[in-house]
């Protein structure tokens, strides 16, 4: 097995723990991988790379992450398969295209750069853009949209709930103030509204601003349904034997999947606590250094029958 590469893709994406992710799946001659946050296509060439004759399904949501997924594993063409689909879609599309349980699977479940490094989008607050936040932009509202539908107690609610913020009352009353005012269009007119309301200090290392974009961000884009179905149906997507690494980024995230792998009929975990970046990825990729990786394989108790293992979508 190769080294695995950390280099950021031509479009600025840095993989999270590729060799970690790498090492927990253990890719082997023949095995079959789905990559389901494929991103900028970090983890699947860290699988293909690292055995010379596995085989990759790699699916996002984002068209933009399909893109540039295709682009960075051409090489790889004849052992990769890139698709637009999403977790609640996910096991239909196998179940069509003849896809049985595979060897694992791999689930980056963080903002990639190329999302937060694109203005348009609206997912950072340090670049200027429109308040979107939208993974999908085919579809769904907008954060701006959601702002707008909610009434100040239901946004209030939506900000602790996803965000954790405990001054989520004031935030909502000074965005709402915002909108109600006309100013708030822009990511920054959405970071400004927030300093109001909590002040300019960092809490714990986090810009003031973090939580309630990451309240936004979760509710338009149905982030914690999507991790639930995609929990449920995991089950069904692997072997007895294959193995699961899924990396997430915050707490509510991290429980869940924490969660779902104590189902012991279900799971053996391979990490009683969740693995993190070492001090050298930390410094080459700051984004990295909240990333929790688990990692489980799937009980020999799983269900019986083979669904056939064809992999020509």
């Amino acid at each position: 097995m190769s080294a695995v590469p950390i280099e950021p893709s031509r479009h600025g994406h840095v993989t999270v723990m590729p060799e970690e992710a790498v090492s927990a799946l253990r890719p082997a001659a023949g095995q079959i991988f789905l990559d389901v946050t494929c991103g900028g296509g970090g983890h699947g060439a860290a699988l293909l790379e690292a055995c010379r004759d596995v085989r990759v399904l790699a699916f996002d949501r984002d068209p933009g992450a399909v893109a540039a997924t295709r682009e960075r594993l051409a090489e790889h063409r004849e052992r990769v398969t890139v698709s637009r689909v999403a977790f609640d879609e996910l096991r239909a599309w196998l179940e069509t295209h003849g896809v049985g349980p595979v060897d694992g699977v791999i689930a980056d479940l963080g903002i990639s750069s190329l999302q937060l490094d694109d203005p348009d989008r609206g997912m950072s607050f340090h670049l200027a853009g429109p308040l979107d936040m939208r993974m999908d932009r085919d579809s769904g509202s907008s954060a701006l949209e959601l702002i707008e539908r909610l009434n100040q107690d239901e946004l209030a609610n939506l900000i602790y709930r996803f965000g954790e913020e405990r001054r989520s009352r004031r935030v909502a009353r000074c965005i709402k103030q915002a909108h109600d005012a006309g100013a708030l269009s822009t990511t920054h007119d959405l970071r400004r509204a927030i300093i109001r309301a909590v002040g300019p200090r960092r809490v714990g290392g986090i810009d003031p601003a973090t939580r309630t974009f990451q309240a936004l961000r979760i509710a338009v884009n149905g982030e914690l349904r999507q991790l639930e179905l995609l929990l449920e149906d995991i089950p069904h997507l692997v072997r007895p034997g294959g193995r699961v690494v899924l990396i997430s980024f915050h707490s509510l995230e991290d429980r869940m999947v924490k969660r779902a792998f104590l189902q012991t009929d279900i799971w053996n975990r391979l990490t009683k606590k969740p693995l993190v970046p070492g001090e050298l990825e930390r410094a080459r990729n700051p984004r990295a250094r909240s990333a929790k990786l688990r990692a489980a394989e799937r009980t020999e108790a799983a269900e019986s029958g083979d669904p056939g293992r064809g992999v020509e979508p």
